[in-house]
């Protein structure tokens, strides 16, 4: 390896495709046991190299020089063999602060909580320090001298004005969860979240429907990666670089997801969509069929709906944890907010808004196989549809002219 990613478990890394769009060296992700960790840095068969969980610290031993941002930090996140000498670098930092100043949230004065303890935390404390803060408190599970706990947090912190999340929870593969409860705060003014997998974490969802400015860690990783991409090659890029890097890497990433009635033609239109953006196509009902081993009429003539809901919200958080593909769901998929909140990690929802006149009831949609009953759906969901999508796209179209727009809007978004 001449170029790449160190780390204990590496599946979920966008870094191989951000290297390569923006240097011309094959960038290889490397999993390292830690028994192993000494030995390959001893070895020093590479050029440069990023570090990622649990290495951070560990790796500084080993290199002959560290840099003033990485030993305050006592975190590196890359190194450069220079000669044989081994180099170490915080480029992490110079995400961090990239992502809040992208923003537009300004830290001067503010009250801000960082959530963790590790690495990434202390690098989001020099930021925040850096940057003006007025007060910064660290929340951990455990208490001590540098540290609250969540429930002092709830208690005592409820006017912080910005929270950073520093730890793993809520990144793939378990993406439903979050660190914290945004309900407690009220004066907060902006979440941000170094989690880049899936692109919207579920405190960044939280924080988004509360109103308040909210960014995952996607950003981060890339203004990191330009900055390292910028030691391997002793290069420098404009800062327009990064933003056009962060764009393609999110349209790559995030998934198209047509919601809607039954018989809207969320399925034809998404095949079209698949084919126009060689894009794999998901239709959740297929996939719920896989499952239950028979067609969907017939598995609620043996069960109830409820049975089958709880499939679908399986089927839904399993494949929303997929990049770049293209997902078409049932009529009543988005009825349970969770599955909602699932598609949302990765995707951008669009509501195919057809006419109930052009709808059409059939038997191989169980809830409506007549006229009366579609329509009774059709006056209880249409305000989830449109509360649940992030953008509403004229279903009363020819299919191809209503992928052409979604797929305008989705790229020019």
């Amino acid at each position: 390896m001449q170029y790449g990613l160190i780390g204990e478990k590496l599946s979920h890394s966008f870094s191989k495709e951000i290297h390569e769009s923006l240097a011309s060296y094959t960038y290889e992700l490397c999993e390292i046991a830690r028994e192993n960790l000494a030995e390959f840095l001893k070895r020093r068969e590479f050029c440069a190299i990023n570090v990622t969980m649990p290495y951070k610290k560990e790796v500084i031993p080993h290199l002959d020089e560290v840099s003033t941002v990485a030993g305050e930090l006592q975190a590196v996140n890359c190194i450069v063999n220079k000669d044989g000498k081994l180099y170490g670098y915080n480029t992490d930092y110079f995400g961090m602060r990239d992502l809040i100043l992208r923003s537009g949230i300004d830290l001067s004065g503010k009250k801000v909580l960082i959530l963790g303890t590790g690495g990434t935390s202390r690098t989001s404390t020099l930021v925040c320090k850096d940057l003006g803060a007025n007060e910064i408190i660290k929340v951990s599970r455990s208490k001590n001298n540098n540290t609250v706990t969540y429930d002092e947090a709830y208690e005592k912190h409820f006017n912080a004005d910005v929270i950073i999340n520093t730890t793993p929870v809520g990144m793939y593969p378990d993406c439903c969860n979050s660190p914290i409860d945004l309900n407690n705060f009220s004066n907060l003014q902006a979440v941000f979240d170094a989690v880049y997998n899936p692109l919207r974490t579920q405190l960044v969802i939280d924080a988004k429907s509360k109103g308040v400015h909210a960014e995952g860690g996607l950003y981060m990783l890339v203004s990191q990666a330009v900055h390292a991409v910028e030691l391997f090659i002793n290069e420098e890029f404009e800062e327009s670089k990064t933003n056009e890097i962060f764009n393609k890497i999110a349209n790559e990433k995030e998934n198209i997801v047509l919601i809607g009635m039954p018989s809207c033609g969320k399925t034809t239109v998404g095949k079209i969509l698949a084919e126009k953006l060689h894009r794999e196509f998901i239709d959740l009902d297929d996939e719920i069929v896989k499952i239950i081993g028979c067609e969907i009429a017939e598995f609620f003539k043996a069960h109830t709906e409820k049975d089958f809901r709880d499939i679908e919200t399986q089927i839904t958080k399993e494949n929303s944890k997929k990049n770049g593909v293209i997902i078409a769901t049932g009529g009543g998929c988005v009825l349970r907010n969770e599955n909602a909140n699932a598609l949302r990690q990765n995707g951008r929802l669009y509501f195919l808004d057809r006419d109930l006149s052009n709808l059409t009831p059939t038997d191989s949609r169980p809830l409506a196989t007549k006229k009366e009953a579609l329509e009774k759906l059709y006056k209880e969901r249409y305000g989830i549809y449109v509360s649940s999508c992030d953008c509403r796209i004229d279903g009363n179209l020819t299919p191809s002219a209503e992928a052409d727009l979604i797929e305008k809007e989705f790229l020019q978004k």
